[in-house]
């Protein structure tokens, strides 16, 4: 009896530890799975915001279907950040606030290059992309007798929030056409301040720079009969000698009922990441993002602009080892 008790302790006893060694080896295996797969599914980083511009804008519209796409897809926190655009959106990028931004091209080679708006160069910004081009719409009423640019002297015209893309663009292309903000009336205003100024006609002009269709453009034609500004295209490939980021470029008729196709200049628009994310960070954010283009081209017509094709074509600043990594499998 005595022995069977024994026998019967050590057999129990040899089952419960094989069961707990099974069991250890057996979770020590799940977790080396576990957290391969997180990190092969996963970003290291926790948060990803993305710097805009103004709500009604194309930035703002596309970075919110974009956070969305990184929230399903890797579970963090992101979200666009309404911003004043692309020389606040570059800080924010210094400043390690943002991870992402929306800028334009002007104004990103003024960070790498430390002239302008910036001191100093920005060594904390890489691009990610080149995306679609920016549009400068100068926009004013049908009876203000404003046709072209050069018309602009004596009014008051609407350049964008101070320091924005838009107002810096606006500055350059009227200093190629011998203008200065001495010769006309400024208004710091954004996409909407500016189309209520206009119709409410506290301003004359406004500009207007985004890809197409701009929604408070878009708007404000449904309401106000409105003229779109033309400007010559050899006084743009003038002023691109010293700035090669204008481009000319014609706004399609029809776009905001323009019987007529308006020749005007155009900014490629880019997307730039914190240089400190990690190569496999940027590497998944990039990958999402251009699989995404059929989503982000829903929510804003701009974004059907963007291809894979064209995304490394007119770089202005150095592209994040993550984002190259894409392009170099593509």
């Amino acid at each position: 009896m005595k022995i069977k008790k024994n026998s019967l302790l050590t057999v129990s006893v040899l089952f419960v530890v094989s069961l707990l060694l099974a069991a250890c080896g057996g979770g020590s295996d799940n977790a080396e799975g576990g957290d391969t797969e997180g990190n092969k599914d996963g970003l290291e980083t926790n948060i990803v915001t993305i710097a805009t511009g103004g709500s009604s804008g194309p930035y703002n519209i596309i970075g919110t279907t974009l956070g969305n796409e990184y929230t399903e897809l890797y579970g963090v926190n992101s979200k666009p950040q309404t911003t004043g655009a692309s020389v606040e959106n570059i800080n924010l990028i210094k400043e390690g606030k943002v991870e992402m931004a929306f800028v334009m091209s002007d104004v990103l080679t003024e960070a790498v290059t430390g002239t302008g708006n910036f001191s100093e160069p920005v060594e904390e910004v890489s691009q990610m992309a080149v995306l679609y081009p920016n549009f400068v719409q100068i926009v004013t009423t049908a009876d203000s007798g404003i046709k072209t640019i050069e018309d602009l002297k004596g009014k008051r015209v609407a350049v964008g929030d101070q320091n924005s893309g838009v107002e810096i663009n606006a500055r350059n292309l009227l200093a190629g056409h011998g203008i200065t903000y001495d010769d006309i009336k400024v208004d710091y205003l954004g996409y909407a301040e500016a189309a209520d100024g206009l119709k409410s006609g506290t301003v004359d002009a406004a500009f207007l720079t985004s890809g197409l269709p701009n929604a408070s453009v878009l708007e404000l034609s449904k309401t106000l009969d409105i003229n779109l500004v033309s400007v010559d295209p050899a006084n743009i490939e003038k002023i691109a000698e010293d700035q090669e980021y204008f481009v000319a470029i014609d706004i399609p008729a029809d776009t905001y009922g323009n019987a007529e196709a308006i020749p005007t200049a155009a900014i490629m628009n880019a997307l730039v990441v914190r240089s400190d994310l990690s190569e496999d960070d940027v590497y998944k954010l990039t990958k999402t993002f251009f699989e995404s283009l059929d989503k982000l081209g829903n929510a804003h017509q701009a974004a059907t602009e963007v291809s894979l094709e064209a995304a490394q074509k007119g770089m202005v600043a150095p592209v994040h080892p993550g984002a190259q990594k894409y392009y170099d499998e593509q």
